[in-house]
């Protein structure tokens, strides 16, 4: 167990992973099938389709394309199916956004938008977190 000066703020948790999929019903099937994961219905959100399973407290995103000029399109395209994002639940946005700031991290989103499920969002660009693309929602 980390002391506590390293366990940093309990009030963020991990809400969920996205992972770009070519094939919602192949992946699905896996979570499914072996896991015994229950996929949720298909909702559209950022020019994707997504498909949640609940694992554990937070979930697995899988997230179709709805064009190929999608985010998502563009994406499978550049870089194939995988990890797309890691998203945080954090208890306040606008200050988690205003840290990033203060701290020079790059923001894809400088302010919070809508985001899947009526959450608010906002993304921090893989290139000031060591290529991880994150999620922040509240």
């Amino acid at each position: 167990m980390l002391p506590p000066e390293l366990q940093g703020d309990r009030g963020v948790r991990l809400a969920h992973i996205g992972v770009a999929v070519g094939s919602l019903e192949e992946a699905a099937a896996f979570f499914r099938d072996v896991l015994g994961l229950v996929p949720g219905p298909a909702t559209a959100a950022d020019g994707a389709t997504v498909v949640s399973l609940s694992a554990g407290g937070a979930a697995i995103e899988l997230l179709g394309a709805a064009a190929p000029d999608s985010p998502i399109g563009r994406y499978l395209e550049r870089h194939g199916p995988g990890i797309h994002h890691v998203c945080f639940r954090v208890p306040d946005l606008e200050q988690a956004l205003g840290r990033c700031r203060a701290a020079g991290y790059r923001l894809i989103d400088e302010l919070p938008r809508a985001g899947a499920d009526g959450r608010r969002i906002a993304f921090v660009h893989p290139k000031a977190t060591a290529g991880i693309l994150i999620e922040l929602s509240d």
